[in-house]
Formats: C-alpha cells, sequence, structure tokens
C-alpha cells in the first residue's frame, strides 16, 4: 500500500461524513473504492493490523463506500448501476489486513428493493486465498431489517469472524460469474473441436465485448434440406442475475455431452444460445442495467444498434429465422433469477384458446417431473403491459402459434423439496444441475408430441395441433397439484421485474 493510496483512503473517509451523502445522494458513487483502508477517526500514520481495507475494483466488483462506525462494525454501501441510480442490489468487494480471530458486522444499507430473500434465510457467500471455494454463510449471522439510523430503509446486516490474517476474503450478494469466466469456459469448448458446436460472434457491446453465439446440433441439420427446428436460449439480460449464467452452462454442458438423449437431441434439433446478452454489464458489476443505464428487458421491440447492440444483433437473427421458409423457431427461453421467490419456475404467455394454453403448459409440466427444484404451482401465465418490452412477450407476439416462449427464473438462494418444509439452499452445482434437467426435457417434450422419435421432421408443425389431448396427461410433481389453471393464468406476476 503506497503513502499516495493511504491519503485517498483518508479523503474518501472524511467525504462520507459530509451532511448528506448518504442513502439520497447514490448518484455520487459512480466509482468502486479501491483498496480503501478504513481506520478509527483521527487516526494518522501506517495502518495497523486490524484496519480493514476494502476493494471492489476488479471485474464484476461492487462497493460504492464505507462507513467506520466502530472497530467491530461498518456501515456498505452498494454502487448503483452504471447511469442509472435506480438499482443497488448486486454487491462483490474483497477485505483485507485482516485481525486473526477478528469479529465484524457488516451493514448494507442501500438497497434498493425491500422485498428480499434475506427474510427467508437467504445470506451471502463468501471465500478466501486459503479457501476458493465459495460457501454461504450461515443463516444464523444474518439479520435484515427497518433501520431507524438509514431513514427506517431495509438493512442486511451479517457478522464475520476472519480467522486467518494472511488471507483475502471476498464477499458477494450471490455466487459471481463474470464474462472472463465465459470466455474462458466457451475458449475450452472450442479446444474439444466437436463438429456439432460451432461459435461465432454475433455481435459487440458498447464497451467492444464479444456477443457470443452457439450453435449445437449435428453437422448434417445445417445442410439438410429438411426444415430446421430451432431452440433459441439467451442469458444474463440482467448482468447481477448470475444464477442465469450457472444454469446456462448446465444446459450447454448437457448438450455437448455423449448422453444419449443429448445426441438425440442434437440429430433433430437446432440450438442456438446466446450466453450473455449484457457482458458490458457483468464486467462492470451492475446489477440490472447496460453501460449506458438500459434495462435491456425493456427494449427488445425497437432496440437501438448503436446504444443496445447486443439485444439488437440476436433480434435480428430471430427475424431472419422468422422470415425464412426453412427455419421454425420453436421454442425461446430466457434465463433470469429471481430476488423474492424460492425454486424455479417459468412465466409464459397467455393465448385465447384454451388449446393454445394446454400446448404451452407442456413444457413447464414436464420439467417438473425432471427437476425437483423447479415449481410449476410457482410458473404463471400473464400479458402485463408493464413486460410488454421483455424478449418473452415481444417474441410471443411476433412468433406463430407453433413457437412457444418463456421466461426461466430461479432463486437466487434456496428450493423446497416436495414433502418437505426446509429449504434447500442452492450451489453452483445445483444450478447447472437444473440447466441439464432444462436440455433433457426437451427430448421427453419431443416424444409426447410424436415428433422427434415417431415422426419425419417436415410434420412437426401439423404434429403439434394434435398435441392439447396429451398435455393433459402430464403429471405434476407433488405441491403443485392442489393449484388450478386459474391460479396458473394469473395476470399478476411474482414481485420483480423480469
Amino acid at each position: 500500500m503506497t503513502p499516495s493510496d493511504m491519503r485517498l483512503g483518508d479523503v474518501y473517509k472524511e467525504k462520507s461524513k459530509i451532511p448528506g451523502n448518504g442513502i439520497g445522494n447514490e448518484a455520487a458513487m459512480c466509482r468502486n473504492v479501491s483498496k480503501l483502508i478504513v481506520s478509527p477517526p483521527g487516526f494518522n500514520g501506517l495502518p495497523k493490523r486490524g484496519h480493514l481495507i476494502f476493494d471492489a475494483c476488479f471485474e464484476s466488483g461492487n462497493l460504492g463506500r464505507v462507513d467506520y462506525i466502530s472497530d467491530f462494525e461498518y456501515d456498505l454501501f452498494i454502487r448503483p448501476d452504471t447511469c442509472n441510480p435506480r438499482f443497488r442490489v448486486w454487491f462483490n468487494f474483497t477485505v483485507e489486513n485482516t485481525k486473526e480471530n477478528q469479529r465484524v458486522l457488516f451493514n448494507i444499507v442501500n438497497f434498493s428493493k425491500t422485498k428480499s430473500l434475506y427474510r427467508d434465510g437467504m445470506s451471502p457467500v463468501v471465500k478466501s486465498t486459503s479457501r476458493p471455494k465459495w460457501q454461504r454463510l450461515p443463516s444464523k449471522n444474518v439479520y435484515y431489517y427497518r433501520c431507524p439510523d438509514h431513514r427506517k430503509n431495509y438493512v442486511m446486516s451479517f457478522a464475520f469472524c476472519f480467522d486467518r490474517e494472511d488471507d483475502v476474503y471476498q464477499f458477494a450478494y450471490c455466487y459471481p460469474y463474470t464474462y472472463t469466466r465465459l470466455q474462458h469456459y466457451l475458449e475450452n469448448l472450442d479446444r474439444l473441436n466437436l463438429d456439432y458446436v460451432h461459435r461465432e460472434l454475433l455481435g459487440l457491446s458498447v464497451q467492444q465485448r464479444r456477443l457470443d453465439l452457439l450453435t449445437i446440433t449435428s453437422p448434417v441439420n445445417l445442410v439438410s434440406a429438411a426444415e430446421q427446428r430451432v431452440v433459441f436460449i439467451t442469458a444474463r439480460v440482467h448482468p447481477g442475475e448470475t444464477p442465469s449464467s450457472f444454469v446456462c452452462q448446465g444446459i450447454i454442458d448437457f448438450l455437448v455431452s455423449q448422453h444419449p438423449t443429448a445426441r438425440s437431441l442434437r440429430d433433430h434439433l437446432i440450438f442456438k444460445i446466446a450466453p450473455m446478452l449484457n457482458p458490458d454489464g457483468v464486467y462492470l458489476g451492475n446489477y440490472r442495467c447496460s453501460l449506458m443505464g438500459f434495462d435491456l428487458n425493456r427494449h427488445w421491440q425497437d432496440p437501438s444498434p448503436w446504444a443496445h447492440p447486443t439485444l439488437y444483433g440476436v433480434k435480428q437473427l430471430i427475424l431472419e429465422m422468422h422470415n425464412s421458409q426453412k427455419s421454425s423457431l420453436e421454442f425461446y427461453i430466457d434465463i433470469h433469477a429471481h430476488s423474492t421467490m424460492m425454486n424455479g419456475f417459468m412465466y409464459g404467455n397467455i393465448f385465447e384458446q384454451e388449446e393454445l394454453f394446454q400446448r404451452q403448459a407442456i413444457f413447464p409440466k414436464m420439467l417438473c417431473r425432471n427437476a425437483e427444484d423447479f415449481s410449476f404451482s410457482s410458473t404463471s401465465f400473464n400479458r402485463d403491459t408493464m413486460k410488454a418490452g421483455t424478449g418473452r412477450r415481444f417474441l410471443g407476439g411476433l412468433l406463430d402459434n407453433s413457437s412457444y416462449c418463456y421466461t426461466l427464473e430461479v432463486s437466487f438462494y434456496s428450493y423446497m423439496l416436495s414433502g418437505t418444509i426446509s429449504a434447500v439452499p442452492y450451489t453452483e452445482e445445483a444450478y447447472m444441475k437444473l440447466g441439464r434437467n432444462v436440455a433433457r426435457t426437451f427430448l421427453d417434450y419431443y416424444r409426447l408430441s410424436s415428433s422427434v422419435a415417431r415422426q419425419p421432421a417436415p410434420t412437426l408443425r401439423a404434429q403439434r395441433e394434435k398435441t392439447s389431448a396429451a398435455s393433459r396427461t402430464c403429471p405434476q410433481r407433488a405441491g403443485g397439484s392442489a393449484k388450478t389453471r386459474k391460479a396458473s393464468t394469473s395476470n399478476k406476476e411474482h414481485p420483480k421485474s423480469t
């Protein structure tokens, strides 16, 4: 640590004491803290062991300000999304220069949401230099409450004991999944030289980061004269919803594997996957917005090639397939994470015809049967006007009735097993397992509709017209059978803006 860094830290601390520089002045926190030394007021000289050093100047980092309360307590402020002070949820920062067995209380004081899974036992994740695997903090050490010291806003406090002096500790809202991690994953996939996997650059973000597109299918499908049946999957349009990347990777891992189901899917379908729609927001550590402050999932109707280039590129590709006589876009699934609900579940669109509704309900019902953490009773179908600019709503209105568009949500925290009342916290592996189950459900769906296993490809559209009766045979997972169609077709979504 250089003397200049220490002076910067002292200046930052003094600024944090200025009246009115609190929750109501979020726009002023446009940068992450950088190697910020937080020592007691009036302290001069080199920092002592136990004077914590905070840092969030790294990829996907987020921490805008630290206030010293005592040697054992600190108020932490989330940096708002770039160019948009409305959203303050995601945090990701490191702490070093700790003292062995130093106990502290960290208070996240400026969440932009009041409803949160922290009310239901959710806790932040932590790792350290010597223990690089992320793990959740014990729920008993986490508190979520209205705080009179912060304008009665909701505060999440967590207690932690630093047990090793030489470790650097990292805390985050949920398991991070960075742009660089995705690039390494895709580069490793390239090295396998699989003839049924093609990676292409669909476009560049505002900051010139890659918008990657994977095409996974047997090579013969790309040159065959038969109709090309396409499943299009997207993720990370909201950068802080990191579970969506783990689910998406689980889908990819399964589809490129040698599992017999994966081979059958590649033989009959073409999977198009854009695993990170908002690479700038991910890199910057935003929760919901892009570099320019846009919620991209409200701009599907008319994306700008310069302000929303990644969305524009994906939409143009989908329009090309829609207008092609050779392609049939059968499914569109956009993967998100939910901050107030448990389990995995889906949002779908509303059809006026009962038959179309029944057909649309088949896939989530079958996924419920395959995935113990997926809830059909939490799945809903709606036409909320506030969601008109989302991918699911826009494409649902653009494509014909043989195409099904869904938002797949997965909890930031946990899922409930049938017949139990205790929550099972998600892990990185559990998120990827949900992705694998999503992938294998496609084969179950097409077998039920008799289109993959029993019929040649060109008859798919006609065959779909016959699946409404079969949809009534799909069993629901225990816990969802008590819900009726009336409950599932509510026009109100769960309290989270997808």
